[in-house]
C-alpha cells in the first residue's frame, strides 16, 4: 500500500475534547491512522476516508473549534465524516495544514485507474486492505506508473465455500437419485 502523506498531527478526542499529539499516515487507500508515536507501533485510531469522509476545511474556515494552545486558528484542519459528526486536527503550520487538507480531499475522491492498451480505455479500481500499490516515475514529465498487484489470497475462502456447497448439493442429488429404483419396484 502506498503512503500518501504522514507526519505529526494533533487530534482532538471526541469525548473529551482534549488536544493529543499524534503521528498520521494517510495511504492511498483513504485510511488515515493515527499512532502514539512514529514508529507505528500502536494504532490509536483508524478512518477510512473514501466512504465516511464528505468535505474538509481549515483555518479560518474551522468554525466553533479552538485549537491546542500556542497553535494559532489557521493551523486547524476539520474532516466532516458522514452521520454528523467532525474530526478536528491541527499542523503545525499553516502551510501544512493546507497540505494535509488538499490530500485527504484529492484521496477521498481519486480512484486509481489503469489503463487497457487493448480497449484504448481506463477502469477505476476500487482499493482496499488487500492490494499493494506500487507508484513509479513514468515515461515522460509529470507522469507515472501505477502498479496494484492484488493479494493472491484474497477470495479464496469465497472459493472454497462455494466447491463446499456444489459438492454438498451434487451429493444431495446422487443420493436422492440412488434411491429412486426402489420406490418403483
Amino acid at each position: 500500500m502506498a503512503l500518501l502523506k504522514s507526519g505529526w498531527l494533533w487530534r482532538q478526542t471526541t469525548i473529551l475534547k482534549r488536544w493529543k499529539l499524534n503521528w498520521c499516515d494517510l495511504w492511498i487507500d483513504g485510511s488515515l491512522c493515527f499512532y502514539k508515536t512514529d514508529n507505528r507501533r500502536e494504532l490509536e485510531q483508524r478512518v477510512g476516508l473514501k466512504t465516511t469522509c464528505i468535505d474538509v476545511h481549515s483555518g479560518l474556515e474551522c468554525g466553533g473549534v479552538s485549537p491546542p494552545e500556542s497553535n494559532p486558528r489557521e493551523n486547524l484542519i476539520t474532516v466532516h465524516l458522514r452521520g454528523g459528526s467532525t474530526l478536528n486536527l491541527c499542523a503545525n503550520s499553516e502551510d501544512e495544514s493546507l497540505a494535509w487538507k488538499l490530500t485527504l480531499l484529492e484521496t477521498r475522491r481519486s480512484p486509481v485507474f489503469t489503463y487497457d492498451p487493448y480497449d484504448d480505455s481506463y477502469q477505476a479500481i476500487p482499493l482496499n486492505g488487500y492490494h499493494t500499490v506500487y507508484i513509479t516515475p513514468g515515461a515522460g514529465p509529470g507522469t507515472h506508473q501505477v502498479v496494484v498487484q492484488r493479494d493472491p489470497f484474497d477470495g479464496v475462502t469465497e472459493s472454497i465455500a462455494l466447491g463446499l456447497l456444489a459438492g454438498m448439493a451434487a451429493g444431495a442429488a446422487m443420493r436422492s437419485f440412488l434411491w429412486m429404483p426402489f420406490f418403483f419396484c
